[in-house]
């Protein structure tokens, strides 16, 4: 498909997942070869009607040139003329170019060789025996303009699968949100730490989500909001997310790396904080995702340096000088949080399916946090979920996220680098106002 034409379906994706009735255009989308018949039957099973919607439009982007116009002409033979003149009206050009016909092959049979069995050993070298040719599949391919033929053995992009992600509201979303540090604790309040909970509360808020925020937690009381998320009923829900903004430190793990304090500066191990929500200790969660975001340093009190680059790959600094770090001195092994007071911290545990962890920043290093517009991940995060929630899936804004951060450097001279442990098993898409 033309990239064109690729970019008018990913900006009116909200309205065709919406309102489009996918039923009625199977036939006509099988017949003018837009579709095998495999893939018909792979879109009927991935869910609701508007999962079957969404996942028609992203495999219409993997088709041939004429997949756009015959998609168009399909709306409007099926009554879904408004959707058709949506398109249409962004794609005032789109003009049918006439298949290119497809010559029927006829087998040709030619006599075999006649010959008794004693004429068998006899046989010259080159006289082979002619056999029928074979009739050509009338199977549509799977483009129409046979542009695309998958290599066998290979998984096809448009076979992944997408979690489910249409209840209403999509899910739980537990903010916690450490700023004021007990003296004891040695740590400092985090400024402009407020201004990122805010943001990220409107933001899941705008997504669908029932969004909880708790302020100035004690590692004990992070431990309890996290064990009455698990011991809720979700069984009505897509999703489930948690947001950690803290300080944070690096420790010894067998999964999740990290850790994030509470403010009296005993800290709660990240790979802990997702037992809680893992299939085994929260079974209505089974089989959904469960999304970790942590605004935290790794530890370590190291500050990346960078390397130098080339001009094309360089953006303007947002960093300032009332840049501060989220960074903790690496802990001993003798910490605060025994692995064996919680039963979800046993090592013995399987790696658990279905929940991905994104960290502002790399195991070991500093997390940049700005006193006046927030932190650095949480500020352009928020952004790439505004922007980009609508057209394209989690993992892919992650790495927007990633790419963004890297370009930023504090004080004119320290780097940034953002990462995630994934373990979802399906594309994640968000819901939005606009189409909730």
């Amino acid at each position: 498909m033309e990239d064109r034409y690729r970019k008018i379906l990913q900006r009116n994706r909200t309205n065709l997942v919406r309102d489009l009735d996918p039923s009625k255009l199977y036939d006509g989308l099988l017949e003018k070869g837009v579709f095998t018949q495999d893939m018909i039957d792979e879109i009927k099973s991935s869910g609701t009607r508007r999962e079957q919607a969404s996942q028609l439009v992203r495999d219409l982007e993997t088709r041939g040139r004429r997949a756009f116009p015959l998609f168009v002409e399909c709306l409007q033979e099926t009554g879904q003329q408004s959707l058709a003149e949506l398109l249409q009206n962004e794609a005032p050009a789109v003009q049918l170019q006439p298949a290119t016909p497809t010559q029927v092959v006829r087998p040709v049979l030619h006599p075999l060789p006649v010959s008794s069995p004693m004429d068998v050993d006899k046989r010259k070298k080159d006289e082979v025996p002619v056999y029928p040719k074979q009739i050509h599949s009338t199977t549509p391919t799977p483009s129409p303009e046979r542009e695309y033929m998958r290599p066998q053995g290979r998984t096809r992009r448009d076979s992944i699968q997408t979690y489910k992600m249409d209840c209403s509201p999509c899910g739980h979303c537990l903010i916690i949100n450490n700023v004021e540090f007990a003296p004891q604790s040695e740590l400092s309040n985090r400024k402009g730490s407020n201004i990122d909970c805010d943001k990220l509360e409107r933001r899941f808020k705008a997504l669908n989500f029932i969004v909880e925020v708790k302020t100035n937690l004690k590692q004990k009381q992070i431990k309890h909001e996290l064990s009455a998320l698990s011991k809720k009923d979700h069984s009505q829900y897509d999703c489930c997310v948690v947001i950690m903004l803290s300080h944070g430190t690096e420790v010894s793990h067998n999964r999740f790396p990290g850790a994030v304090f509470g403010v009296d500066g005993q800290y709660v191990q990240v790979q802990h904080i997702t037992n809680y929500l893992n299939g085994q200790h929260c079974p209505s969660l089974q089989g959904k995702p469960k999304l970790f975001f942590i605004q935290a340093c790794g530890g370590g009190n190291e500050k990346d340096h960078g390397f130098e680059v080339s001009p094309d790959e360089v953006e303007p600094s947002i960093g300032g000088a009332d840049d501060q770090t989220d960074a903790i001195p690496t802990s001993s092994s003798s910490d605060s949080l025994s692995t064996s007071d919680e039963l979800d911290a046993r090592a013995s545990l399987p790696t658990p399916s279905d929940i991905l962890v994104s960290y502002s920043t790399f195991p070991g290093y500093v997390s940049w946090r700005d006193t006046q517009s927030g932190s650095w991940y949480v500020e352009i995060l928020d952004r790439i979920l505004e922007e980009n929630a609508v057209t394209h899936d989690l993992v892919t804004m992650l790495m927007m996220v990633n790419n963004e951060v890297s370009q930023n450097s504090a004080k004119g001279l320290y780097k940034q680098m953002p990462g995630s442990f994934n373990f979802l098993r399906k594309l994640l898409y968000f819901q939005s106002q606009s189409s909730s």
